[in-house]
């Protein structure tokens, strides 16, 4: 989840600009949140993803020989 386009219930400002302690409380809990592939980019999850597919195909041909 991204703080983009939250708003706050304290201030009803904005959560990305920080503007009242409950917003940065809010922003600072939401960029620690991310988990360890939340940096990755789309494209290296898809090319992650693909790698994974050819390896588990790899061995399930290498078992039926």
């Amino acid at each position: 989840m991204t703080y983009d386009r939250l708003v706050c219930a304290n201030c009803a400002g904005p959560v990305s600009e920080g503007r009242c302690r409950v917003c940065r409380a809010s922003r600072e809990r939401l960029q620690q949140e991310g988990g360890p592939l939340s940096g990755l980019s789309p494209v290296a999850l898809l090319s992650m993803l693909l790698l994974l597919l050819a390896a588990v195909a790899l061995v399930a041909t290498h078992q039926t020989a």
